[in-house]
């Protein structure tokens, strides 16, 4: 190889590996941990996921312990909001109270009131924006082990994955949420 060759060939090279740097560069990415099935922890994760890939974010969403309740087949049109433990209930209930039968049912019922009063989706149709915007949805395997939980229980579009999955992507996002 004459020197020609050779700095043609280091040309080439570098040319590369600049492209391939500058692509890494511009992507932008946003992963958010979701590890609550409930109501008012659902809400947040969803919106900002698909406001995240309408903005043109790579978003994934892990959904770990109780969170994989919002990708449940048989649970995630039932979630549910507890006035127990929970300081920002706009009407503040006292965790006597909130303990006592009825209370989440009617927590729940008004939350989901002020939500279909302002025209909100749905959990089942805020999970659909977000595949249809291509959001990453993935179940942590471990949890799904611990639990019991079957694939067969969670929606189609899942992936299924571990922490180092998960890990994986969250290394490379300029945005990373644990809610």
């Amino acid at each position: 190889m004459n020197q020609a060759e050779i700095e043609k060939l280091i040309d080439e090279r570098v040319r590369a590996e600049v492209e391939k740097r500058l692509a890494q560069a511009e992507a932008r990415a946003m992963t958010i941990i979701l590890t609550k099935g409930t109501l008012d922890m659902a809400y947040p994760a969803l919106i900002l996921a698909t406001t995240g890939a309408a903005m043109d974010l790579d978003t994934t969403v892990f959904f770990t312990f109780y969170g994989l309740d919002v990708i449940r087949k048989d649970k995630m049109g039932k979630l549910q909001v507890s006035p127990v433990g929970n300081p920002a209930m706009p009407v503040p209930v006292p965790n006597i109270i909130g303990m006592l039968p009825g209370m989440t049912a009617m927590a729940t019922t008004m939350m989901q009131s002020w939500l279909k009063r302002e025209n909100v989706a749905t959990i089942p149709e805020l999970l659909d924006m977000a595949i249809e915007g291509g959001v990453k949805l993935i179940g942590c395997q471990m949890t799904m082990d611990v639990m019991g939980v079957k694939r067969e229980q969670l929606i189609d579009e899942i992936d299924v994955g571990g922490a180092a999955t998960y890990m994986g992507i969250a290394t490379k996002a300029q945005i990373n949420l644990f809610i």
